[in-house]
């Protein structure tokens, strides 16, 4: 008889969860999921070659290999699998969206994923996605498309609003988050039209700091919403589109810089997602979300650990690092060198986050 070693049993232990949330996928599929996730985590990197040391087993390099790549290519890992996982790990109550795209080019290939995700603790946590077949802005059809689906399984009551850039903006796509009852706290460009005059005109004085309102709602795209501006310390005019008070946008929207981190700690800060070979766009939007998982998973034990060891701030004020680099280090330690703290992380990833503020 077999003795499952100590991290065997953590692997199994986070595949009975994963099994809970989508019980239709058969158990090979999600241990390789898991088997995935542990090794983005310990290699820090998606590259296939890079991850092949890091799966568990005596089996060679190439059926490594050839593991790596059925996980990048198994159609049952839809997007419906990758979100029931994720929204496990949602706090209770009301949660700040926030849309943005990244971008990247392999040879002459341009990569562009429209990102739907939750903010929470820094960061935007990544809920559903889609890979653009052009470069460049998004469209008002594929938008829509995403807040729809994310839409069935978070219902609008559960959104606190949207916040997004500057590209996120017309008639169509503002009306049609009014329809779903969702709250909009978007930027606008300078010349953009409200009431028949420039945004730039109407507040084409504002100070470095200084914020200021309309006296009243105004039409902004063929809406009647606010516009909240001021002028930031590069001395950029910011004017947002938004259905909240003064004070909540300025809030609100500041959260925004959220996914840039999260963009930010997945690429060459992180799991080094620019240096993929893939290209299909299902099968970029596959990697994507098992890179999520291991990017989370880092996450939710960081946030778990600066509640108890704060992470050391710096003499210019900044915290020695951040908390998807510190989750990932523990997570990496512990993977490594099967520590007794193990079987706590693994319990930790399959626990939902904190509501932000709270212990």
């Amino acid at each position: 008889m077999t003795i499952p070693k100590p991290a065997d049993l953590q692997r199994i232990e986070l595949t009975r969860h994963f099994k809970a949330c989508v019980p239709f996928l058969r158990h090979d599929t999600l241990q390789r999921v898991v088997d995935l996730i542990f090794a983005m985590v310990t290699a820090r990197s998606v590259n296939q070659s890079d991850l092949c040391a890091h799966l568990p087993g005596v089996s060679s390099l190439d059926a490594k290999r050839r593991r790596v790549e059925r996980g990048y290519r198994d159609p049952q890992l839809t997007e419906s699998v990758f979100l029931a996982f994720l929204l496990a790990l949602l706090p209770p109550g009301k949660l700040l969206l926030s849309m943005d795209r990244t971008t990247w080019e392999r040879g002459e290939s341009p990569l562009n994923l429209l990102v739907l995700g939750v903010v929470l603790h820094g960061y935007t946590v990544p809920l559903v996605w889609t890979a653009l077949d052009h470069d460049g802005n998004s469209g008002t059809v594929r938008r829509i498309q995403l807040v729809s689906r994310l839409l069935k399984a978070l219902p609008a009551a559960r959104w606190k609003g949207l916040v997004a850039d500057r590209e996120f903006i017309g008639g169509e796509w503002f009306r049609f988050l009014r329809r779903k009852g969702i709250k909009r706290a978007i930027r606008i460009r300078k010349n953009a039209v409200v009431d028949e005059l420039r945004v730039d005109a109407w507040f084409g004085d504002l100070k470095v700091g200084e914020v200021r309102c309309l006296a009243e709602r105004a039409n902004v795209y063929g809406e009647v919403m606010q516009v909240v501006a001021t002028r930031s310390p590069a001395g950029d005019l910011v004017a947002i589109a938004t259905d909240f008070s003064v004070w909540d946008t300025c809030v609100l929207y500041r959260a925004r810089w959220s996914v840039e981190c999260t963009f930010a700690s997945l690429k060459v800060r992180g799991f080094d997602l620019e240096r993929t070979g893939i290209t299909r766009p299902d099968r970029l939007e596959r990697l994507f979300g098992l890179v999520i998982l291991a990017w989370v998973s880092c996450l939710r034990v960081g946030v778990w650990l600066q509640a108890h060891v704060p992470i050391k701030v710096k003499a210019h004020g900044r915290p020695a690092m951040s908390l998807v680099r510190y989750g990932a280090e523990q997570l990496c330690n512990a993977l490594r060198w099967n520590l007794p703290e193990l079987p706590g992380l693994i319990r930790l990833l399959s626990m939902p986050f904190h509501v932000p503020g709270a212990v």
